[in-house]
């Protein structure tokens, strides 16, 4: 496989019949980073080594699972008609918002089982959310979906980017806007900013709050470039709209608790 000469394989290697994609390679390299950053805040902040395992074996599978079915759902019309299409992740159609919806909840169950902090749990493991989806969007790269709209080779040239990931972006004879890239340095980004806010010992919940409104603020001005949309009416675009709602209920709650209730714990407490 020559990067250079054009599109990238989609299937990494085989095991006999069965073709292991990057796809899932990719997403499966996202939650073990994320996991590795995750777990040694988990223990420094005083958890059981196995806390954060046990959190994974069921969040894991069931975010992949919420994710699928957020999509599948904006997507009915097609997979009513193409049923045998509903399962097959590897081709793509994982809906980052479905995901975190259903972790979300998984983790506040788990939490409360553990009688643990829901909050205290969400603002360390924050930065390792954003890790998973800096690195699981270079699975939309290979798939060559999550795309923006057309452009100019030169224009992707202009951003000093390797050709390998300029052929990568020719899709049947057009270029495209990367916004998986685009998305994915806005989250990286992020990351950084989240890890140097421990230092500020900010509330505890804000650093999950304020990576949901990072996240959101991005996605809804790169959601605008996407071709791939689902969208809920006409041109409203889901992602867009979630973006919004998550962006108000976050500031309203950082806001409220800050000026009405005056919480004094923070993210350093035990």
């Amino acid at each position: 496989m020559n990067f250079l000469l054009g599109a990238i394989n989609p299937t990494a290697f085989s095991l006999g019949p069965i073709d292991v994609r990057w796809y899932g390679v990719i997403i499966a390299s996202g939650i073990v980073l994320a996991f590795i950053v995750g777990q040694k805040e988990m223990v420094k902040r005083g958890f059981h080594p196995d806390f954060l395992t046990d959190l994974l074996m069921w969040a894991v599978p069931l975010a992949i699972l919420g994710a699928r079915l957020y999509y599948v759902l904006f997507k009915w019309e097609y997979y009513a008609e193409n049923p045998g299409q509903i399962l097959q992740i590897w081709e793509g159609g994982l809906a980052i918002h479905g995901a975190l919806i259903f972790s979300f909840i998984v983790a506040y169950l788990f939490t409360r089982k553990r009688n643990e902090s829901f909050l205290k749990v969400a603002d360390i493991v924050a930065p390792s959310i954003l890790i998973g989806q800096t690195i699981g969007r270079w699975g939309n790269f290979i798939n060559q979906e999550a795309h923006g709209g057309p452009v100019s080779r030169g224009f992707l040239e202009s951003m000093f980017l390797p050709d390998w990931v300029i052929n990568q972006m020719r899709i049947d004879g057009t270029y495209y806007h990367p916004t998986f890239l685009y998305e994915s340095v806005w989250n990286f980004t992020g990351v950084v900013i989240l890890i140097l806010l421990r230092r500020v010992n900010l509330l505890r919940g804000e650093m999950f709050l304020l990576y949901v409104i990072w996240y959101s603020f991005g996605r809804f001005f790169i959601e605008g470039m996407r071709t791939d949309s689902l969208y809920l009416v006409g041109e409203l675009r889901i992602a867009q709209v979630m973006s919004l709602m998550l962006i108000a209920v976050a500031i309203i709650i950082v806001v409220y608790r800050r000026v009405m209730i005056k919480e004094s714990v923070r993210y350093k407490d035990a």
